[in-house]
């Protein structure tokens, strides 16, 4: 069950990246697209496998949305991914007394 916890915490960071990148004016155009295109995929109807297909298909929609993920991380400079992952990282950690 852990397991399962530290997933959700991991996939919670990689939202909070994405909502960060679409909203800072210095991402290059390429990543707003790559990201927007993973996000548009995982909400569309029209899928490489049909939903209906119960693995398969909920599966083929994460593999497409993390490689065009991936690829929209791989076109940030540096710099930025660097400044984004700071961001995420000071707001994604609980308060501390």
């Amino acid at each position: 069950m852990w397991k399962l916890g530290r997933l959700v915490a991991l996939f919670r960071k990689e939202l909070f990246m994405v909502w960060a990148m679409l909203r800072d004016a210095r991402t290059p155009t390429a990543s707003k697209v790559a990201a927007v295109a993973a996000i548009l995929y995982v909400i569309s109807p029209i899928d490489l496998v049909p939903d209906m297909i119960p693995v398969l298909g909920w599966l083929d929609d994460g593999v497409v949305a993390y490689l065009l993920l991936q690829l929209a991380m791989k076109w940030l400079p540096p710099e930025l991914h660097t400044a984004l992952r700071d961001k995420v990282g000071a707001r994604a950690r609980p308060a501390q007394p």
